[in-house]
């Protein structure tokens, strides 16, 4: 389970990092990021998109469950005060998990790179 901490829970949040990013893609998904706006932010927050066009309420389930253990795993490889919004694609369904962590992360240090060339 994602801590609350970690996660990115208001409507308002979300259109701002929408609003604030250009859309990236991996294999699994696509995902957002935009550093946080608040002054005091101590550090990332990461939310999770899975529409309906995603399947059947059990399988868009399964594809957020997948997806929060992923980013839980990974969760140490983000420092940064940033915002990430992850789309996953509906082959995180079918695909290893152990690929779907190695895709979460390889989006979380794409991110922190970014975010870290960005501030210097």
């Amino acid at each position: 389970m994602m801590h609350t901490d970690l996660r990115l829970r208001k409507h308002a949040d979300y259109q701002s990092v929408y609003g604030r990013s250009r859309k990236q893609h991996a294999r699994q998904m696509a995902y957002f990021f935009a550093p946080r706006e608040d002054a005091d932010a101590a550090g990332p927050r990461v939310g999770l998109t899975v529409g309906k066009v995603m399947g059947k309420a059990h399988d868009r389930n399964r594809i957020k469950r997948r997806m929060r253990a992923a980013v839980q795993a990974n969760a140490a490889l983000l420092t940064m005060p940033v915002d990430v919004i992850l789309h996953p694609r509906r082959t995180v369904l079918e695909v290893e998990f152990e690929k779907l962590k190695a895709d979460v992360a390889d989006v979380f240090r794409a991110v922190q790179r970014a975010t870290v060339k960005a501030r210097a």
